[in-house]
C-alpha cells in the first residue's frame, strides 16, 4: 500500500544549494577554484606564532557559508553571496578602496 505524499511544511526553511568548490567555480565563472580555496582557508579566525607568541589572525567571515563533511568542502551558495553583500555594505567603495 502506497503512502500519500506528505504535505510540505510551510514553516520549513527553504532548501539550501550546497556546491563543491569545483561546482561553484563552474557555475560562477568569476570565481576560480584557487580563489575560492584561498577565501575558504582564510574564512575562520586562526592562530599564528610570531617570536614564540601566539597571535590571533581575524578571519574574513566566510566561515558561515562553508560546510565541511569529512574531507569534502561545500559552499552554501546563498550565504556566500550574502557574505559578499555584507562586505560591500561595510565598504561600499569596494575592496580596492584607497589603493592606487
Amino acid at each position: 500500500m502506497a503512502h500519500p505524499p506528505s504535505p510540505v511544511d510551510p514553516q520549513a526553511p527553504p532548501a539550501r544549494t550546497l556546491l563543491t568548490v569545483r561546482q561553484f567555480a563552474e557555475k560562477h565563472s568569476a570565481f576560480t577554484q584557487l580563489a575560492l580555496r584561498s577565501l575558504i582557508f582564510n574564512a575562520a579566525p586562526r592562530y599564528c606564532s610570531v617570536g614564540g607568541q601566539r597571535q590571533l589572525i581575524a578571519g574574513n567571515g566566510l566561515d558561515r557559508a562553508i560546510l565541511r563533511l569529512g574531507r569534502r568542502v561545500l559552499i552554501d551558495e546563498a550565504e556566500f553571496f550574502a557574505w559578499i553583500d555584507r562586505r560591500q555594505a561595510e565598504d561600499p567603495r569596494g575592496p580596492a578602496a584607497g589603493r592606487l
